[in-house]
């Protein structure tokens, strides 16, 4: 599949909004484009204001416009991974001519039948994600198109989360008058980019330092397993250097940029100037007692987080942890993670041009997810818009079956919306969905049931 073509990522965080316009040729990348700007109308990585959160991504996107010299209509975004589940799912058709192929519409009504779930009504499918499909019991098949079959499976990976947020990043990108072509899970993007393939295939913990909030994510097997996500960042370090300091925000952010230290052993005792909130003298204080300060808060996220992750056992992965996102930029860091969690840790810092900040990785991250996808996986995507007319309904068993899972944890989540031209991706066979009928649909999914249980 040839996926050249212009894209454009977009991050947005709790402090800045970043822009990554790169261009794809054969499989490769090259960067035209960077806008970053202070991010507004965020709380800990959601959306809370949408007018002010929509003015600050067209300021990011007019600054990458003007670097990268086109017009930016077409994004590609991520969302944190506040209140997602990951669950199993199944499904499987029928088809109805013996001697047909099976196409694109029987793999997006395949996808569509292993989304139908019963969810709350604050929650929605955000992805599904196929591992395999099954052509009369023959399994282990990546695309099934072009064979022959009257029974057609696929196991994959459904991704849920809550409708409120997605929406109102969906809002505020149309409110910047843009085209939102995909969202992400963010997590999802980033395991496809800070790691290798060895480290995808044996287990690997991604630690991704924001500034609202951090997140940990475990990668095994090539898929996503589970994520947490703590709500505390390094807006939250820089709050407290602050308060004990006796200083403004913007002051302890410099102060944390210039002079701090994630572990204080790596600090030295020369002093420097601190601006006092109602003196007209400066302060002087060490670089050993600000580190002092950064490593307490710090320390308290990664034990909190330590936690969860020795809950499921993600501390005993061969592949260790691979740290990332704007907070690990901070000297010694890497040390304190290292004794904090008892095992190897690494810094992931992209290497393009412009780009050489672990800030920048997320966005990077989702323009490769992007443009890696297949056309199978497109087509499953595509399930999505069809199986959100399904209504959901309250499972009173859910809170226990949610205990119960292994998989489910805090997440977000994202309902795709993308237009095929700009993608250069295959057509869909969108004419021929949008002219079923709800009967025809509800029909279609009474009929899965009634085979499956037959």
């Amino acid at each position: 599949m040839d996926n050249s073509g212009i894209y454009v990522g977009l991050d947005i965080g709790t402090t800045s909004i970043k822009v990554i316009v790169a261009e794809y040729v054969q499989g490769q990348m090259n960067v035209i484009g960077v806008g970053s700007e202070r991010s507004d109308g965020m709380n800990r990585g959601v959306i809370v204001d949408i007018d002010k959160a929509a003015y600050a991504i067209k300021r990011a996107v007019e600054s990458a416009e003007r670097k990268a010299n086109i017009q930016i209509h077409d994004v590609v975004a991520g969302v944190p991974a506040n209140l997602l589940k990951i669950e199993n799912c199944r499904g499987m058709i029928a088809i109805s001519d013996s001697s047909r192929e099976i196409n694109n519409q029987d793999v997006i009504s395949v996808a569509n039948a292993a989304s139908v779930h019963n969810l709350p009504p604050e929650q929605e499918v955000i992805d599904v994600l196929p591992d395999e499909f099954i052509v009369d019991g023959f399994d282990g098949i990546k695309d099934p198109r072009g064979m022959v079959g009257v029974r057609l499976e696929m196991n994959g990976t459904l991704l849920t989360g809550p409708k409120t947020i997605v929406h109102n990043l969906k809002r505020a990108i149309r409110q910047a008058g843009l085209n939102l072509v995909d969202v992400i899970v963010n997590p999802l993007a980033l395991g496809k980019t800070v790691l290798n393939d060895g480290e995808q295939d044996f287990g690997t913990v991604i630690l991704d330092l924001g500034a609202g909030q951090t997140t940990a994510s475990v990668i095994h097997d090539y898929q996503l397993k589970y994520t947490y996500v703590e709500q505390e960042g390094g807006q939250f370090v820089t709050k407290d250097i602050s308060v004990v300091l006796n200083t403004s925000l913007e002051d302890a952010e410099k102060l944390k940029v210039q002079y701090g230290y994630g572990w204080t052993a790596d600090a030295s005792s020369e002093t420097f100037p601190v601006n006092i909130v109602g003196q007209n003298e400066p302060a002087a204080v060490s670089e050993e007692y600000l580190s002092e300060i950064i490593e307490a808060r710090l320390e308290q996220i990664f034990t909190n987080i330590k936690k969860q992750l020795e809950a499921v056992g993600a501390l005993d992965m061969p592949g260790g942890m691979v740290v990332t996102g704007g907070g690990a930029a901070l000297p010694g860091v890497t040390d304190l993670i290292q004794d904090v969690f008892g095992m190897n840790v690494k810094i992931f810092v992209p290497d393009q041009m412009g780009l050489r900040h672990p800030g920048f990785s997320q966005s990077l991250a989702l323009l490769n997810y992007e443009v890696s996808l297949s056309e199978v996986s497109i087509l499953a995507k595509s399930a999505m818009v069809e199986s959100s007319r399904v209504v959901p309904e309250q499972d009173d068993n859910y809170a226990s079956s949610e205990d119960q899972s292994t998989n489910q944890t805090n997440y977000q989540q994202a309902q795709p919306e993308r237009p095929i031209k700009e993608t250069k991706r295959p057509k869909q066979p969108k004419q021929q969905t949008a002219q079923t009928s709800t009967q025809d649909r509800l029909a279609s999914v009474r009929k899965w049931f009634s085979d499956f249980f037959d």
